[in-house]
């Protein structure tokens, strides 16, 4: 009996050493998002002055660099107080002509509930299972750049996002996510040529990472929203041979660095307006955490290593243990 609970308890502490490898790997790889990121840092300024430096703007020349993104700005409207009005807040309406305005010659795509959802049922049906069946509404428009920018190219924008002068100059970049310099990727604009293979492995990835996370916060960003966005990107880079000399072998991407924090670079092309529409009641919880992220993770790894210590000293404890096998004896009973 003495050796059988020995085996249980060494089973037992291996599956807990395990597990806690596991786990502890996972946020090593979790916390990843928030830090480094791979790609090539593109500022806003340096964007403007290769544009420039190549015979445009002022110069009225076509330049030599390829333009790579079509002119068509995505943007989408789901309008979850009254559904079926399409029509725009008063504000985003102003803010999204200003876009039109200063981009004359764009085509603007305004992509509704209805159109949104016809768009996957026609040309990705295979998706449209999910697409239904996502917990929570924002998701869906979440989903829906993704689908639009690997079918189309162009540039997605949010609609609290408005245009400070004519996007153009951003064009000459096969595809470029917007970095705020603080945690994860954002999605909020995006841009691409059509067909570009990060969106392939982006969109093919979001059944994967559909699980409910019971957090708000936590399932929007992970199954769908910009933690989702960034895990893919990092993990697309990774499969990326080594850049090299030959800038025909690039394929990374590029972050265009959008940093709103006072003593980062002004932005050039683009605006912040009033959003704020999917704010559910753990936003501010995980977003106090995100200021505090290091001390999170410093205390999880300190309680994962306590465990691991534990299942390491309980191990060693019965792999020391001595056993004696007991002789059979037999009791002889007495009368008085």
């Amino acid at each position: 009996m003495r050796i059988s609970i020995k085996i249980s308890v060494i089973l037992w502490a291996v599956v807990l050493l395990a597990g806690t490898g596991y786990i502890l790997a996972r946020l090593v790889a979790f916390v990843g998002l928030f830090f480094q990121h791979a790609g090539i840092q593109l500022r806003q300024a340096d964007a403007l002055e290769a544009y420039n430096q190549d015979g445009h703007g002022l110069l009225g020349g076509e330049g030599k660099r390829v333009q790579h993104i079509p002119k068509i700005v995505h943007q989408v409207f789901h309008n979850w107080k009254e559904p079926g009005n399409d029509s725009l807040p008063g504000d985003w309406e102003g803010v999204r002509g200003g876009c039109v305005e200063r981009n004359p010659g764009w085509e603007f795509k305004l992509w509704t509930e209805r159109t949104s959802r016809e768009f996957i049922e026609r040309e990705y049906p295979w998706f449209l299972r999910t697409y239904d069946g996502y917990r929570y509404k924002v998701q869906r428009v979440d989903a829906v750049r993704y689908f639009l920018l690997y079918h189309h190219g162009g540039i997605y924008m949010d609609l609290d996002n408005g245009c400070k002068t004519d996007l153009t100059p951003l064009l000459y970049y096969p595809f470029w996510i917007t970095d705020g310099s603080r945690g994860a990727l954002s999605n909020n604009i995006l841009a691409s040529k059509p067909r570009h293979p990060f969106w392939n492995l982006v969109t093919m990835s979001l059944m994967e990472y559909d699980w409910n996370y019971f957090f708000p916060y936590i399932t929007i960003s992970f199954a769908s929203g910009q933690w989702f966005e960034t895990a893919v990107w990092e993990k697309y880079h990774s499969l990326l041979p080594k850049p090299g000399a030959d800038s025909e072998m690039e394929h990374r991407g590029y972050r265009l660095i959008m940093d709103d924090r006072p003593e980062a670079d002004e932005w050039i092309f683009f605006t912040q307006e009033r959003g704020g529409t999917w704010v559910n009641w753990d936003n501010k919880m995980f977003l106090a955490i995100g200021e505090h992220l290091f001390l999170l993770f410093a205390s999880l790894v300190g309680l994962a290593a306590v465990v691991f210590w534990g299942g390491s000293r309980c191990l060693r404890r019965y792999n020391r243990a001595g056993y004696t096998r007991l002789k059979n004896r037999n009791v002889v009973g007495s009368s008085v």
